[in-house]
């Protein structure tokens, strides 16, 4: 569904919320579940085919990629671009190459026999003789509304997406596995300095992992810490700190930081 412009927001939200009374049953060569990059691909690669594909958008079209700011190691450009932007253009090109791109959400699948059989939130059913899902994974977060709202704006859950606009600062990474080691290492090469908070005492990060974090003289290691808070200036609201409550004792401490980084996992 297309928002006219002179449509007011709060009757788009009850469009969109409004269950389907007359629902639709849509016959499809191919379903694809999913409109993060890997889904419009496929979508792109499918549609030129001549495979006339349908792209179910799900709870966030557009991926992780759209709650990234800037987008510097996209090939093709020169100059950093939007995550947000850069999903429109795909959704654009696999609309522009056939795909007919929907605005619903799949919640029940039965792949027992052909056509495969896909319900969506809407009361829709999508029958398909070959289904791609391409639902990807989202970051985990720690769940705090300081997080939340600062999320672009000194809060990432990607180093290699916004690794860039930290260098010479000094940055946190909130984590104990592979992801969180990896992450801290990458920041090192960018940033003045790099803490690793963890909540335990131990990583669970490979040995040699752990190795080359201890051995790098840029990165701390913060043990039995938990992030209770991200701290952010009034003007501009940007991250200014973080603070941490000791897991043992209790107590709390503030540490100074123009950045955090998530890395606690994803989910599928």
């Amino acid at each position: 569904m297309k928002l006219a412009p002179t449509t007011p927001y709060s009757e788009f939200l009850i469009d969109w919320m409004t269950p389907n009374m007359a629902a639709t049953t849509h016959r499809t060569r191919l379903l694809i579940i999913g409109a993060g990059p890997a889904g419009y691909t496929a979508a792109i690669y499918a549609a030129r085919a001549s495979l006339d594909p349908m792209l179910v958008a799900g709870l966030q079209p557009g991926g992780q990629l759209t709650i990234t700011t800037d987008v510097e190691n996209y090939p093709g450009f020169a100059e950093a671009i939007r995550g947000p932007w850069l999903m429109e253009q795909m959704q654009k090109q696999a609309e522009h190459v056939g795909t007919r791109v929907i605005n619903d959400i799949i919640t029940a699948v039965d792949f027992a026999a052909r056509p495969f059989r896909c319900t969506a939130d809407s009361g829709d059913i999508y029958l398909a003789d070959s289904v791609i899902i391409a639902t990807g994974a989202q970051a985990r977060w720690l769940g705090l509304e300081s997080e939340k709202r600062l999320q672009g704006f000194g809060v990432s859950a990607c180093a290699t997406c916004d690794g860039f606009f930290f260098r010479g600062k000094r940055v946190a990474v909130v984590g104990g596995g592979n992801t969180a080691v990896e992450e801290a290492l990458y920041l090192a090469n960018l940033a003045s300095e790099v803490t690793l908070i963890h909540r335990r005492d131990s990583l669970r990060a490979e040995k040699i992992l752990q190795r080359r974090l201890f051995a790098n003289p840029k990165i701390t290691v913060i043990w039995n810490a938990a992030v209770e808070e991200v701290m952010a200036g009034d003007a501009p609201a940007v991250v200014n700190g973080l603070r941490l409550r000791d897991t043992l004792s209790g107590a709390e401490r503030h540490l100074d930081v123009d950045g955090v980084f998530i890395a606690i996992g994803h989910s599928p």
